[in-house]
Parts: C-alpha cells; structure tokens; sequence
C-alpha cells in the first residue's frame, strides 16, 4: 500500500504543499514521487477526490498565468529596471538603536540571557552595513517577432497557422509517389524483360512488352503541364 494515504493528503497543509508544487512548476510524476505514490495512483485520486484536484490545478493555473503574461510582455516589449547599490555604513547612532531594539525583541524571547550575553548577540545579528540604491537604470525591450508568431499562432490558429510546414509536407507527399510510381515502372520493366524469355510468342513479343513497359514509365506531356514548377 502506499505510504501516502489519500486522507492523509486532504488536510489544508497537505492541500497547500501540493498546490505549491504545482505552482513551482513540477510535474505529476514528481509530485507523486513527493507524496509517495505513483503515477497512476495520483491520476485516480484526482478522478475521486475533488479537493486534490483542484489544489493541482490552482497551482498549475498560476504557472499558466505567469508564463503567458511574461510571454505578453516579451511580444508586445516591456521596460526593464535596474538599480545598483552601494553598501555604505551604518551611523553610530542608528547602529546603537537597531541592536537596542534586537536586544528588547529577544529579551523576551529568552529570559535566561544576561545582559552582557544580549549586547554581544546584538553585535554579531544586526549588520553594520547598509545598502542603498545609487543609480536607476531603464531600458527599453523591443517587442520580440517570434513571441508574437508563438502567440497567434496558439490563440488563432485558423488565421495564422504555419504555411510553410503545410507546403513541406506537400513536396514530401509527392516525392513519395513520384517513388512509389518509379518503382512501379522498374518492376514492369523487368517482369517484361523476365517474360521475354518464358513466353510462346518468343522474344519479339518479350521485347514488345518491355517497350510497352519503358513508355508508361515516361511522363506524358499532359503528366508534365499537371505538375508546373
């Protein structure tokens, strides 16, 4: 039996760390192997109990949202900032008031401190330095082409589907029966040529038939004009 009972699973916590596998982006086979079930398993439960299912699809529903906005913002051009910052001291007398105020936060926390043990956890926790932000950059992004054909041709597909893959897969189709046809002729060429020893009519009634064999295996003018460059 597997170690992770669906009832187990169907608590708020459990509920809210499938969610949030969800929503890291890992697939069902890992949040099974996660739970402690395989893949299957995670499939029926899904089927039956409807409180897993939906913490499974709130979590990959706002994968789904996040992905299609930034792919918006890759399409359509955004503005990136960015700041730098410096680490710069921090006063005296700001640097005493934060440690006071760690040192009366933990008091309470730990009563069993002496107020020499407080002053030194105060020294080595709060930081002596700061940062600040000294310059802002923004930079313009250009609207990204293939974030726009990706777009439209997922949301309307009738309208801008891939003309290029359809006429691709018309060369391939007549290539192969333009094979399919060549190995046709080759193999009336040589039953002809075969027949032209085994037949009563000799071999000028063998030969008559590989003739008539070779001319069918050439394109009519009428093949040709079907068939414009």
């Amino acid at each position: 039996m597997a170690k992770g009972k669906y009832q187990e699973w169907q608590t708020p916590e459990k509920l809210a760390l499938i969610e949030g596998w969800a929503r890291d982006g890992l697939t069902d086979e890992q949040i099974a192997h996660n739970i402690g079930i395989k893949r299957p398993t995670l499939y029926d439960w899904k089927k039956k109990y409807s409180d897993i299912s939906d913490a499974l699809k709130r979590g990959k529903e706002v994968v789904d949202q996040m992905v299609a906005g930034s792919l918006v913002k890759r399409a359509l051009g955004m503005t990136i900032t960015n700041t730098t910052y410096k680490m710069v001291p921090i006063r005296d007398d700001v640097l005493e008031a934060k440690r006071a105020r760690w040192r009366n936060e933990h008091q309470i926390d730990h009563p069993e401190f002496t107020r020499k043990e407080l002053v030194q956890a105060s020294i080595e926790n709060v930081p002596t330095y700061e940062k600040i932000p000294i310059m802002v950059n923004e930079n313009e992004l250009a609207p990204d082409t293939s974030a726009q054909i990706f777009w439209l041709k997922n949301r309307k597909p009738e309208l801008f589907r891939d003309q290029a893959f359809k006429r691709l897969n018309e060369a391939q189709a007549e290539k192969v029966a333009e094979e399919v046809r060549k190995s046709k002729a080759e193999a009336d060429i040589t039953e002809a040529k075969a027949s032209a020893y085994r037949t009563p009519e000799g071999q000028y009634g063998g030969l008559n038939k590989l003739l008539a064999a070779i001319d069918e295996s050439i394109p009519k003018d009428d093949d040709v004009n079907d068939n414009p460059d």
